[in-house]
């Protein structure tokens, strides 16, 4: 089969590499749409060790189950494997399950291939009236969902509902739709990048910022450099919410003194459960996150172009997504 392969910082290659073996009860996919994830670039510009070359990255897939009882089953991808059976996972917390594995990090290739091997559980079943590019974003926005029921959770009741998100990229637009089906109105997000806040405002109908003012109750983070905590933590409202999902850069930011003073509650949050990922999957194939129309889509093959487009700010869309067959 075709895949892109990183095979070194800011270096991919698109070659034949070997078909992925069916193991157990574990299904065949044959990947129809994949999306470049904030991750994969890290791991692109050589800033996750997690990820050592040479590995075929991409988490983010739908496609068509290939063989099996199960055979021609449009399926969407939750690529957070866990055991089943430790507390985390019996609690509902699978994203916390220690012995969790996932797609594109060693054990397991990832998805910027022609075919990938998952277990059945991993895998919801898309209805036909969804394009599986669209059921690919299940993923991206099933963190946003995570991070938003997290902040909403933690909220005093009585708290405004009003929302900041930091980062116009797939899981900020992500997080700023999430709240929205989940009852938040006003939300707002703040993005530098001029080419990008044109995007968002005129195309995904949100309201974006150069910079941002005032207090929220509801912060979310979705780029995690020292920065956008300064502003996170500047920014939240006393007795707010600060949801922490960007792994930009490891430590820095934070106003602890104030966040105390003023009992602002910061939650780090980490992918999703599998609940969080089914219920967001529903809530795309029912419309609730919007028409999703935000995405650009390239063939596999131009797919070390993409990861340089990105690196250079050239994508005023917030998701790259990429077909294996095209």
């Amino acid at each position: 089969m075709k895949a892109l392969v990183y095979d070194g910082v800011e270096t991919l290659g698109f070659r034949d590499v070997p078909d992925p073996v069916r193991r157990g009860e574990d299904a065949l996919v044959r990947v129809e749409a994949v999306g470049i994830c904030g991750s994969d670039m890290h791991a692109y510009l050589g800033h996750d060790a997690r990820r050592p070359a040479p590995l075929i990255l991409g988490h983010e897939a739908a496609g068509v189950i290939d063989g099996g009882p199960n055979d021609g089953t449009r399926v969407t991808i939750n690529p957070l494997v866990h055991c089943g059976s430790c507390a985390a996972c019996l609690a509902g917390r699978e994203n916390l399950c220690p012995s969790r594995q996932i797609i594109s990090m060693p054990p397991r290739e990832g998805a910027f291939a022609q075919y990938i091997t998952m277990p059945q559980s991993n895998l919801v079943p898309v209805p036909d009236h969804v394009p599986l590019d669209k059921a690919a974003l299940a993923e991206p926005l099933a963190v946003s969902w995570h991070a938003v029921r997290l902040a909403l959770a933690a909220l005093h009741p009585q708290a405004e509902r009003r929302a900041l998100v930091i980062g116009g990229g797939a899981i900020g637009l992500a997080a700023s739709l999430a709240f929205k089906a989940q009852g938040v109105t006003q939300v707002s997000i703040v993005e530098p990048n001029a080419q990008r806040r044109a995007f968002l405002r005129e195309t995904c109908g949100e309201t974006v910022l150069a910079e941002a003012e005032g207090s929220y109750p509801l912060v979310v983070d979705a780029v995690g450099y020292a920065a956008t905590r300064a502003t996170a933590s500047a920014l939240a409202a006393p007795g707010g919410v600060i949801a922490h999902v960007g792994l930009g850069e490891d430590s820095g930011g934070l106003d602890i003194r104030r966040m105390t003073l003023q009992e602002i509650s910061f939650i780090g949050t980490y992918t999703y459960t599998a609940q969080d990922f089914r219920d967001t999957a529903e809530a795309i194939f029912d419309g609730r996150l919007g028409p999703l129309d935000w995405c650009q889509n390239r063939p596999l093959s131009q797919g070390a172009q993409a990861f340089d487009d990105l690196r250079n700010g050239r994508v005023a869309e917030p998701k790259i997504m990429l077909a294996p067959w095209s």
